[in-house]
């Protein structure tokens, strides 16, 4: 299980597992929960290059970043 400490947005913490590429069991603490919990299931099992390439750059208002960029950032540092 990796964890990532975000800069910048609500959550305070990513979780995620890289198996053969492919993301799974992505939670964050904190943050807006739906929206959060929305992210965590439609990357599953994903590749979790392609999810870091897809989310990167994303805003959350004028932050410069949000939560699912804030993911794309912990998937780069880990692969």
């Amino acid at each position: 299980m990796f964890e990532y400490a975000p800069q910048g947005v609500c959550s305070r913490k990513i979780n995620f597992d890289i198996v053969d590429g492919k993301l799974h069991n992505v939670h964050f603490t904190g943050g807006c929960p739906g929206n959060l919990i929305a992210i965590s299931k439609l990357v599953e099992g994903k590749d979790a290059r392609e999810i870091a390439e897809l989310l990167a750059g994303n805003q959350c208002g004028a932050r410069g970043t949000s939560c699912a960029d804030q993911l794309s950032k912990a998937i780069k540092s880990f692969l």
